[in-house]
């Protein structure tokens, strides 16, 4: 009988892998203890349906950092209850400022895990350093390597090691972080003597990996690897029935940290905010906040100086507007997201459709349903802005 053929029915009846003689111990007790964390996992997912359909009773206080009363952050936080205690890694994503280092932060606290939560941004680290940052290196490894140095990955060990921005690694060192999630082992630099690692991996990133992926900038089988359980976090505009209670929070929190009365609200300040769209969400938002009671004396906040902080104009948001306008049956529109200005919409249709015709006006003109005179009286007049 074809031995492949014989291990390849033994896994297609359960058998979780294979062992060729002679034996090699190291191998056994790697498989051994893969086989202990999957079936610690299966367990868990077995009981992950049943915990996040329950409803949203009272939330840990591991998320008490983390303002929010909306239903998409609620159903997130039960999902990391149910996943927080597994030994396999996560990855969190979301775009720039919608709090993932502090959901892996949370995630660190549930897990009940006794050692340090580290935190590592791979895209403020010079690619030549990360080797030596992450796995430290042994006296004499180097020239000028007078002392022996931990790297982070020992001084997670009992704990979570958190490498945000996971997207900027380069491909050299995407493989040596493949070896250690795959063996829990890694070396320092100069030492040919592994050390195994029990430290909880998790992962960020405001980039689509999977394009990254399909461009050769990441490696696929390290996509896989790190993302067993995957929290991606909502936008701003996304949870707008947030903002009432993260302005009051960043109010109360700026009145003390710049030792001032917390000013009155505005009673228009929350229909400003909830017609922008927030490029830099929560993070932009506190910042906006902060910056308008630093200016604050007395009375109401200020909403005119609030304003000049909101950039209603960013090209990048409105061109999303126009794809994001949907139109209903009653012919009424839908836009998500902040509002956007009729010249803004009209430059951009403008732009789309000279794009679309290769810059012929008389094709363009057509597809607004315009004259080619008026089209080219419109350019004119933007020219001269």
């Amino acid at each position: 009988i074809d031995k492949t053929e014989t291990i390849v029915e033994c896994i297609k009846n359960g058998a979780y892998d294979y062992l060729v003689k002679p034996l090699d111990e190291t191998r056994l007790l790697m498989i051994i203890r893969h086989i202990v964390e999957f079936e610690r996992v299966k367990k868990l997912s077995q009981s992950l349906s049943n915990q996040i359909s329950n409803n949203y009773e009272k939330i840990s206080d591991a998320f008490s950092s983390i303002v929010t009363k909306n239903e998409k952050m609620m159903s997130i936080f039960k999902y990391i209850e149910a996943i927080s205690t597994t030994p396999l890694p996560i990855l969190i994503t979301g775009d720039t400022g919608t709090g993932k280092e502090l959901i892996a932060s949370s995630i660190h606290r549930l897990s009940c895990r006794s050692g340090a939560f580290v935190r590592l941004n791979v895209a403020g680290e010079d690619p030549n350093l990360i080797s030596d940052t992450l796995y430290g290196h042994s006296k004499g490894g180097f020239t000028g390597a007078v002392a022996s140095r931990k790297g982070l990955i020992e001084q997670a060990d009992n704990g979570t090691m958190f490498l945000d921005e996971i997207g900027d690694l380069n491909i050299e060192n995407q493989v040596k972080l493949l070896h250690v999630l795959q063996e829990r082992k890694y070396y320092q630099i100069g030492s040919d003597v592994g050390k195994y690692s029990n430290a909880r991996f998790i992962f960020a990133t405001n980039k689509n990996i999977l394009q990254l992926v399909d461009s050769g900038k990441f490696r696929k089988d390290l996509y896989y690897r790190i993302k067993f359980h995957h929290i991606h976090l909502p936008t701003l505009r996304e949870r707008k029935d947030d903002i009432p209670i993260l302005v009051k929070h960043f109010v109360t929190k700026a009145s003390l940290i710049l030792n001032k009365k917390e000013p009155r609200l505005p009673d228009e300040i929350y229909s400003l905010l909830s017609n922008y769209s927030f490029p830099g969400n929560i993070r932009e938002l506190e910042g906006i906040i902060f910056d308008a009671v630093s200016r604050y004396e007395k009375g109401t906040l200020s909403l005119a100086e609030m304003k000049n902080n909101l950039d209603f104009k960013e090209s990048g948001d409105n061109e999303q507007y126009i794809y994001r306008m949907t139109k209903k049956k009653d012919n009424s529109l839908t836009i998500d997201g902040g509002f956007p200005t009729i010249e803004d919409v009209t430059k951009l249709l403008i732009d789309k459709a000279l794009q679309n015709s290769d810059d012929n006006q008389t094709i363009a003109a057509k597809l607004l349903g315009l004259s080619r005179k008026a089209l080219n009286n419109r350019l004119i007049r933007a020219s001269k802005k």
